[in-house]
């Protein structure tokens, strides 16, 4: 297996990979929207992320990696029940992927040979806990991102055919990528990611030697560069687990609440899920960064992730959503 390019050694798309950490502080965020120009790191960040992420404890035979042997779905077939350390999972769903490898579905294999009834899970059940990448989510067909829309609404797959009546759950971060000159993505879906942020070819030519020089580097002396790298990622690591630690400890003023449906109202965003959002991201960029309590400052600067996809479009808007929320945000914080 290809080792994964390392996180820290991304050359600059700060936005993009805080938004990804911030995920991994607080995975009920609701996971990250990356667009943007082709060859801009969009997927070696989440193939990068996987290698960072810290591990899980989950039962050893349990095909949904629950925590615990009671938490195992009853049509499970569990051969060894110790729990065990695993990476968290980071699942691809291919664009070309059938709903049945999505959701499961009856093991064909063991009906014929066997003649019994049993499920073969899909997608869904090995991204529970973990992370489910889609690229190019733009191009996915409409009914897959209808049973993504189900089962993010939910948090459980239920899946009713072949004469099999099943759910288990399906929890999981979701992520996706792709270039907007492509296709749009489905409102219902893109209201699902947690942040969105847009990802461009960087213009300075200094950046974009130093992009070259890793890139060569790694390519050509993988395990040296490994190497060189590896302390760093396992430091980004480190500070995720003492973030997640000191998440649930964040003060919350009254007056942040106030700023974050103030600041919704004055974007015009639909339904409560951006103050939800900006507030939870907030606090993970709070712990992130060491703080004890929420400031303006925390929301200043994610608001622009945490809400540009949920505003309602303006064809005569040539900078952009992200630039109409910076300013919306510079006037109402002052």
């Amino acid at each position: 297996m290809k080792t994964p390019f390392p996180f820290s050694a991304i050359v600059g798309q700060h936005e993009m990979k805080q938004a990804m950490i911030l995920t991994a502080v607080d995975p009920g965020i609701g996971g990250v929207l990356v667009f943007g120009d082709r060859g801009t790191g969009k997927s070696t960040a989440v193939r990068a992320l996987a290698a960072l992420l810290p591990p899980i404890r989950a039962v050893e035979s349990c095909p949904v990696n629950a925590p615990k042997v009671a938490d195992c779905p009853d049509w499970a077939e569990l051969g060894s029940k110790k729990l065990v350390t695993r990476p968290t999972p980071v699942i691809d769903l291919p664009l070309g992927a059938t709903e049945d490898r999505v959701v499961g579905a009856l093991d064909i294999e063991r009906a014929l040979t066997r003649g019994e009834k049993a499920f073969e899970p899909g997608l869904l059940a090995r991204a529970n806990r973990g992370y489910l990448y889609i690229d190019e989510v733009n191009l996915l067909e409409d009914h897959i991102v209808d049973l993504l829309l189900d089962v993010a609404q939910s948090g459980e797959n239920v899946v009713e055919r072949e004469g099999l009546s099943i759910r288990h759950p399906a929890r999981f971060v979701l992520v996706g990528s792709g270039n907007p000159e492509e296709g749009e993505l489905r409102p219902q879906l893109l209201d699902r990611f947690g942040l969105s942020v847009e990802v461009r070819s960087p213009n300075d030519a200094a950046e974009r030697v130093e992009v070259i020089r890793r890139r060569d580097a790694f390519e050509t002396d993988p395990e040296g560069f490994m190497q060189t790298w590896m302390p760093r990622d396992e430091e980004v690591r480190d500070t995720i687990l003492k973030a997640r630690r000191k998440l649930p400890k964040i003060q919350t003023p009254d007056a942040i609440l106030t700023d974050c449906a103030e600041l919704c109202i004055a974007l015009g965003s639909d339904g409560l899920r951006g103050e939800l959002t900006l507030l939870r991201t907030a606090r993970a960029l709070a712990a992130w960064q060491g703080a004890r309590k929420l400031r303006r400052e925390h929301l200043r600067e994610i608001a622009p992730s945490a809400l540009s996809h949920r505003l309602r479009r303006d064809p005569l808007d040539e900078a952009g959503s992200g630039a109409r929320v910076r300013r919306i945000v510079d006037e109402v914080l002052g």
